[in-house]
C-alpha cells in the first residue's frame, strides 16, 4: 500500500511522498538496517514506476501485495554511480531478445529482490559499446528488470559485514526481452536522475529517525539521574540543551 502507485493498488495504496518520508522516520528510529531495505525497494521501484511496461508495473504492484523488496542496480565497483561510464552490456541477439552482460556493485537487496532494475547501455550485435561524441547523447542508456532466481543471475557476496545485504552481483549472458525492459534512451536517463531524486532524499528522514530515537534515549537516561538532590534535567542548562536539541530536530524535518 504504502509504495504501490494508486493506478495499481487498493484504495489506500498511492505514492505518497509524505506519507513515505514519515515512514522512513519510524523504521530509522529503531534501526538504520530496519530501514534500508525498505529505502532500497524505494530506489528499486522508481524506474519501474516512471516506465511505459504497464505489465511489468503489474507485476510490481502484485510483488509489492505479497511482500517482496526490490534492488535498484546502478552502481559498479570500477565506476561508482557514474551513470556516464556505466559498463552493463545489453547484446542485441539476431532473433530480437538481447543477452545482459556485466556486473554491479554495492547493490541493496540484490540477493533476494524479485525485480532488480538494473542500468545499462545497448551495444552492437559484437557487444562493442556506442562511442559518443557527446554527453548529450543517451540513445544507449537502458533500465531493464533481472530476477535472483535466474540460473544467469550470479549474486556472487555481500560487499558489507552488516545484516543488510549489499550485493556484488554478475549477469552472465542474462536473456532479456522486450517485456523486461523498462526505458531506453532519453526516458531511461530521466529515469535513472529521477529515482536518485527521489530516493536519496529518504536519507535525510533516516538521520532524523536516528537523530530522535538519540534525543528520547539522552532525555530518558537523563530524567532519571540524581545529582546533588536534583534530576538532571531539572538543571538550567540541561534544560537548554535539551530543547535546542528539539528545536534542531523540528528544523531537520
Amino acid at each position: 500500500t504504502l509504495l504501490t502507485r494508486k493506478a495499481f493498488g487498493d484504495e489506500n495504496a498511492r505514492w505518497d511522498t509524505w506519507r513515505i518520508c514519515q515512514y522512513n522516520e519510524i523504521l530509522s528510529f529503531y534501526g538504520l538496517c530496519y530501514w534500508y531495505t525498505w529505502q532500497v525497494s524505494i530506489l528499486g521501484l522508481g524506474p519501474i514506476w516512471q516506465s511505459k511496461n504497464e505489465k511489468l508495473q503489474i507485476r510490481a504492484a502484485q510483488h509489492l501485495e505479497d511482500g517482496a523488496i526490490f534492488a535498484f542496480g546502478l552502481s559498479e565497483r570500477e565506476h561508482g554511480a557514474d551513470i556516464y561510464s556505466t559498463s552493463m552490456k545489453l547484446i542485441p541477439q539476431p532473433d530480437g531478445t538481447y543477452k545482459a552482460l556485466g556486473e554491479k556493485y554495492y547493490i541493496g537487496n540484490g540477493n533476494k529482490a524479485e525485480m532488480v532494475s538494473t542500468f545499462g547501455k545497448i551495444t552492437d550485435s559484437e557487444g562493442n559499446l556506442k562511442k559518443k561524441t557527446s554527453t548529450k547523447d543517451k540513445e544507449d542508456y537502458v533500465w531493464f528488470v533481472a530476477n535472483y532466481h535466474n540460473d544467469s543471475y550470479d549474486c556472487k557476496k555481500n560487499v558489507v559485514a552488516t545484516q543488510n545485504y549489499v550485493a556484488n552481483y554478475a549477469l552472465n549472458n542474462y536473456p532479456i526481452t522486450e517485456q523486461e525492459i523498462l526505458s531506453k534512451g532519453q526516458d531511461a536517463w530521466d529515469a535513472c536522475l529521477n529515482t536518485i531524486n527521489v530516493g536519496k532524499f529518504n536519507l535525510g528522514w533516516a538521520s532524523i529517525g536516528i537523530c530522535t530515537h538519540a534525543f528520547y534515549e539522552a532525555l530518558d537516561h537523563a530524567a532519571n539521574r540524581v545529582l546533588f538532590d536534583h534530576y538532571v534535567t531539572d538543571f538550567t542548562h540541561i534544560k537548554q540543551y535539551f530543547v535546542e536539541a528539539y528545536i534542531r530536530l523540528i528544523s531537520m524535518k
